[in-house]
């Protein structure tokens, strides 16, 4: 993995490390099944691990130990910030079972001890509520949604990371409602520049301010197609 990517202020990796994101940009370019239409080495780089490892300028990130990504897909950001954040337990959650098995297969290429795939929806991740001190989410959902996903998964005190490109009003104002109903707020928009030439992106932290009422998680779907904050 070249320097390029990892010359930040706030982005200091090992050389074990290094090579181990390398080890993970090979699999995505070399496995048929990368669930990922951005595979081509230099491409993947940018487009999936510095933009992941944007999140590392804020600190609540760097100083997560249980971290929770959800819809993890090829595994960005998780996979890419577990390898950043060796003392951090990260779970990738992904419901698709093939998605899943790819996580394990990068995991065990790129000897990444700490990433832990599960296959589960979100909603139906029992074992993670209330136990999570920072959820990630990019490209998943709608933000009122994503919130809905999020919010049961965090203890008190903790916060949501939420990948967006250019910034929505109206969407920002729907996830205002529905934050208000989970017991979290908004607490900073940050505009980062994870590589040169890269607009419009944001990363959304939400913190969870009060308890969840006990009715969320709603039944697998229903967020979706009931979205709160309408």
């Amino acid at each position: 993995m070249s320097a390029s990517s990892v010359s930040r202020e706030n982005v200091a990796l090992t050389d074990a490390q290094r090579r181990q994101l390398g080890a993970v940009l090979d699999v995505l370019a070399s496995d048929e099944h990368a669930p990922s239409a951005v595979r081509e080495r230099g491409a993947a780089e940018r487009v999936h691990v510095a933009d992941s490892l944007a999140a590392l300028e804020l600190e609540r990130v760097r100083t997560a130990r249980r971290i929770a990504d959800l819809g993890s897909g090829a595994g960005f950001p998780g996979i890419a910030l577990a390898v950043a954040l060796p003392q951090a337990c990260v779970h990738l959650i992904e419901s698709q079972r093939r998605k899943r098995e790819f996580l394990v297969r990068v995991c065990a290429q790129a000897g990444i001890g700490n990433a832990r795939p599960v296959c589960a929806r979100a909603e139906e991740w029992r074992e993670g509520i209330g136990r999570c001190q920072l959820v990630l989410a990019r490209a998943l959902a709608s933000q009122p949604v994503v919130l809905e996903y999020a919010a049961p998964l965090l203890e008190l005190g903790g916060a949501l990371v939420d990948w967006r490109g250019r910034r929505d009003r109206e969407e920002e104002q729907r996830a205002e409602r529905a934050a208000a109903l989970l017991g979290l707020e908004r607490s900073e928009v940050r505009r980062v520049v994870p590589f040169a030439g890269a607009t419009d992106r944001h990363l959304h932290v939400f913190e969870k301010r009060a308890e969840t009422p006990r009715r969320f998680p709603r039944r697998a779907g229903v967020a979706r197609k009931h979205p709160l904050g309408g």
